[in-house]
This record gives structure tokens, sequence and C-alpha cells, in this order.
């Protein structure tokens, strides 16, 4: 056994749940130590790591494959209030910065409009030592425990200035009253905001994103695209600058490839802004002319007049050479106050959000993007 070996990162479980498993471990004669604890109320950490020697890797692998019990806890949490009556929700990610509360005020109006209730939601994360061997494991240990207080203490202080300028608004009537809560979660901010969207089903997920004017290397525009390409349920994203007020939107632009699920997305939008009696016009990207893009998107528009009797209808198609500049042009000239788009894994949004146009789409304008499931 070579005591200079580097560890890994078998799992991340509740403390609960990494004592047991390091117990089952060293049983079976695996070492492992247990990171990120809680000092202060160990019980109630989350994020617990559980780490081993990386040559007991495949062998602790097939050792947790045996006891299902890991994966059980896991379903039980998400079940446990099943039985019990939620409200709706949106949820808010934050990271106290001017994106953030932006989108707040975004998600604020949003929840009054639709009775729902707000969940702001805050994950740090604590560095990970990538070169620690054995011997030193448990005196990094202690460390990075005080590095998690250090942290968690952070976040908590921030997130009460966060809370008090909320509730001070809310007082000026600069925002409307509604009800909300707030948790704070170490770990990975899109992994931890997915697990959540997964359990609770929000019914939309607000979330800032720098102007066009910011560094492209921000954290936040990252993580924001990574939550919108995976999330399960509407996600719009929010630009500092953007002075957007949902219950008063006007003009708004949807992405389309004539796929059948894009009449479902519709469907989703209506239910969710309908509030608003927006004009919507199509935007398709084209590779070159073609007659048939033409008659698909006259027949959207009308089929969409019909149903949804109330909201204008229209469509325009672009260059997709030229995308960027046109779709600016469009926004200049028709004043669109909200991009709509969406997510097929691997259709349109696959297509703009790829390292060449996703980003400067993303960024390029102050203007509010959603994304909605198909």
């Amino acid at each position: 056994m070579n005591d200079q070996e580097h560890l890994v990162t078998l799992a991340i479980r509740t403390y609960e749940q990494a004592q047991i498993m390091k117990g089952v471990l060293e049983n079976e004669g695996i070492p492992a130590v247990i990171q990120n604890v809680n000092l202060v109320q160990p019980v109630i950490s989350s994020g617990v790591r559980v780490r081993i020697r990386e040559s007991d890797l495949p062998h602790a692998l097939e050792i947790l494959e045996k006891y299902p019990i890991f994966d059980e806890a896991v379903a039980k949490e998400s079940q446990s209030d099943a039985s019990v009556p939620v409200r709706s929700c949106v949820l808010i990610p934050v990271d106290f910065s001017e994106y953030s509360f932006e989108a707040c005020r975004i998600g604020f109006e949003f929840a009054f409009s639709h009775d729902a209730d707000v969940f702001l939601l805050h994950t740090f994360y604590v560095t990970d030592a990538l070169s620690v061997s054995f011997p030193d494991a448990f005196k990094f240990e202690v460390q990075e425990k005080d590095l998690f207080s250090n942290e968690m203490a952070a976040a908590r202080e921030d997130m009460e200035k966060l809370v008090k300028r909320l509730n001070e608004c809310i007082d000026k009537e600069e925002l409307p009253r509604v009800v909300f809560s707030y948790k704070i979660v170490e770990g990975i901010p899109e992994e931890v905001i997915e697990s959540y969207t997964e359990r609770e089903k929000p019914i939309l997920v607000v979330m800032g994103t720098r102007g066009k004017d910011r560094k492209e290397t921000d954290l936040i525009g990252s993580v924001t695209a990574e939550v919108l390409d995976s999330s399960r349920c509407p996600v719009l994203a929010i630009p500092e600058d953007s002075a957007a007020h949902l219950s008063q939107l006007r003009e708004v632009a949807f992405f389309t490839n004539f796929e059948q699920r894009d009449l479902v997305s519709i469907d989703a939008f209506v239910r969710l802004f309908g509030q608003s009696h927006f004009s919507l016009t199509f935007v398709y990207l084209a590779k070159k002319p073609d007659r048939w893009n033409e008659i698909k998107l006259a027949g959207m528009r009308d089929y969409c007049s019909v149903h949804y009797p109330g909201y204008k209808f229209d469509y325009v198609t672009f260059d997709e050479n030229q995308f960027l500049e046109q779709v600016e042009m469009l926004f200049e000239q028709r004043n669109i106050e909200m991009m709509v788009i969406p997510n097929r894994r691997r259709g349109l949004f696959a297509r703009l959000f790829n390292p060449s146009i996703a980003h400067k789409m993303l960024f390029h304008a102050d203007t509010p993007l959603l994304m909605i499931p198909s």
C-alpha cells in the first residue's frame, strides 16, 4: 500500500450517509476519510465528501453496489413530504451580485402574478485539494473544516444582507409582497440547482447574468448557461442591465426549427406569461433561402392565431451565417423584450449554445432569455 497515493472523492452525501459509507468501506479493508463536516453541528452538514485512495476506487465501487441503502436514502429524502400539498414555487439562485438582485426583482414580480412563493438558493464550493497524500489527509480534513466554516459564515452574512434589502424594498413597495425563504448549500452550483429543480419542480427558475459589456469570464454566466442547457423546467436568464417588467411584456422572439414540440413550448409560454397581451415573432435560422420554410412559418403563425386569440403572431427568417447581426437588428426594430428558446438538447438550443454562438447569444443582448424544455 502506497501511503503517498493521492485521494479521490468517492461520493458526496449527508453526514449520516457519509459515516455509514466510511464504516462499510473500512470493514472491507479500504481506509476512508470524510471532509466538509460542520464542526459545530455535524449532523446537519451537507455535501460531505467520502475520500479514498485512487487505487481502491474499483474495489470500493464494487462494494457499494452491494448496499442499495445509499441510493434509497436519497429517494426517501425526496419522497418524504410527497403527501403534503405545496404551493407553487419560483427558484432564484443567488450569488449576492447585482445580477442576482435583478433576478430577484423579476422573480418576485412573476411569483406575485402567479400566487407562488419564492425560494432563494445560494451555493458555495469549497476548493478541493487536488494533491493530498493519505498521511496528510486527516491534517487537511481539519483545515478544510475551518475553510467550510468560514465560507458558510460569509455566505450567511451575505444572505442576511440580501434578505434585509429585499424586505426593505417590499416595505417601500418597490417589490411585491410575496412569501420567500432561502437555503445555503455547499456544492457545485449547477449540480445543486439541477437537483433542486428535479426534486421540487418549480414553475420557473430565474437567474441573473451579466450584461453585454461584462467580461465573458464572469462565473454567473457560465453557471446560468449550464442550468439553461440541463434544466427540466423553464429557466429565465435576466441580464443585469435589463429593464424588463414581465407583467408588461409586449414583444417576444420565439426561435423555432419547426418541430412538433415547439407547439408544446408555445403553449407553456402562454401559460407562464399569458397575462401580457404580447406580440410573438417566430425566428428561423436558415442555411439557405427556401420557400418551404416560409410556408411552414406561415402555418405556425396561422395555427397560433387561431388557438391563442388576443395575441399577435408574425415570423422572420435569418441567414445562419449572419445570425447575430440580424437578431440584434430585429431586437432594435421591434423592441424585443424577451427571447424564447425551446430546449431539445440536440436541436435548436444545441446549435445556439455552442462555443461559437452560444455565449454570444446569451450575453450579447441585454434581453431576458427564456428556455422552455420540450
